[in-house]
């Protein structure tokens, strides 16, 4: 399905042109105002067009991996390449399709990509074909070197102590322990909030599961009560967690959590919150919406990069769901003078 408000990725591609390529137009001119340079802006953006929900993962080798929710929310695809910018034209490799009944027969959403003792694994949420909006998490797993090329094993459905809607599931690994952190339905009224478990190997939760955040600021809960999208980064003597609030219009935003390295990750007393969004729209940049983001290393091994998807308008006809503008970009994330990561958020890709 397409919307009726769909834009032509080429007029997309125009409007947030490379800064290589903006020097000959009207944008160039408008981006010297704020004196923005080439190497401030290293990414041609949108990286990728008409992607939500991106993941980057970059291997030992410096190849860079891409995989995000396809907009007819039917497959999961991965892309590589050597740089980032590359991943633009990368041909995409579809590695598994949607069942036509049962589970993981809709809504095939927000796959991630992670490398785990050498062996890959790509967790996803979906619906049922008779059930759309019955969804959860889901995982698939190869030993194959290339994961665009791997034959691809179901690994069945991520068990949980509540079965109720979840998605968005991302793992990190601390001090000897993995753990799992996703988006579920667990208070009453409200849509999803963040749930955190270690976990007994790559697929399998061992409890107990604790709420790190519920969506309790009045930004999180505009059109919808939504904490989802986490995404972790490990640096500075914390453990920095991003997460998507509101709906997936122009209210959504990202939020911030952390909690020192050194404290005990299962317990909801060590992770802190911003009272208020770290990165949101921005109608100045042509940024609506910005969220659900992944962090990866920059081609230099060092720099932090911001890989997430936003549109380039704020009004939308119909479902924000199926208006499929949301693409993919990059950004370099910065550092404050206390360690925190600062999302430049009055800045332009």
């Amino acid at each position: 399905m397409r919307s009726i408000y769909t834009l032509p990725l080429a007029l997309v591609l125009l409007i947030v042109s490379s800064c290589k390529e903006s020097q000959e137009t009207t944008e160039a001119k408008t981006l010297s105002k704020d004196k923005t340079t080439c190497t401030e802006m290293p990414y041609t953006n949108p990286i990728v067009g008409q992607r939500a929900d991106p993941w980057v993962y970059k291997d030992s080798d410096g190849t860079y991996y891409f995989i995000a929710t396809a907009p007819e929310y039917d497959r999961i695809e991965i892309r590589k390449a050597n740089t980032i910018n590359a991943l633009g034209t990368a041909e995409p490799q579809v590695i598994w399709t949607k069942h036509e009944t049962g589970k993981m027969g809709h809504h095939i959403w927000a796959p991630e990509l992670h490398k785990i003792d050498g062996k890959w694994y790509v967790y996803f949420a979906a619906g049922e074909a008779e059930n759309v909006w019955n969804i959860r998490m889901f995982a698939l797993s190869t030993d194959a070197a290339d994961p665009t090329q791997g034959d691809w094993v179901e690994e069945g459905q991520i068990a949980t102590e509540r079965d109720s809607f979840s998605l968005d599931a991302t793992t990190f690994e601390h001090k000897g322990t993995r753990y799992l952190i996703w988006a579920q339905n667990v208070r009453e009224g409200e849509n999803t909030s963040l749930v955190m478990s270690a976990m007994e190997n790559p697929t399998t939760l061992t409890g107990p599961e604790i709420i790190i955040t519920d969506p309790e600021y009045d930004w999180e809960r505009v059109g919808y009560k939504v904490n989802e999208g986490p995404a972790v980064l490990k640096r500075n003597g914390k453990i920095f967690v991003t997460y998507s609030a509101s709906a997936t219009d122009a209210n959504y935003a990202v939020g911030l959590l952390w909690a020192d390295e050194d404290a005990d990750l299962m317990d909801e007393a060590s992770w802190n919150k911003s009272e208020t969004p770290v990165f949101t729209t921005n109608a100045e940049a042509r940024r609506f919406g910005p969220g659900h983001n992944s962090f990866t290393k920059a081609e230099d091994d060092t720099t932090d990069v911001m890989i997430y998807h936003a549109r380039v308008y704020e009004q939308i006809r119909g479902n924000s769901l199926y208006d499929f503008n949301r693409h993919t970009r990059a950004r370099v994330l910065k550092w404050d003078e206390k360690g925190f990561p600062d999302f430049r958020q009055d800045q332009r890709d």
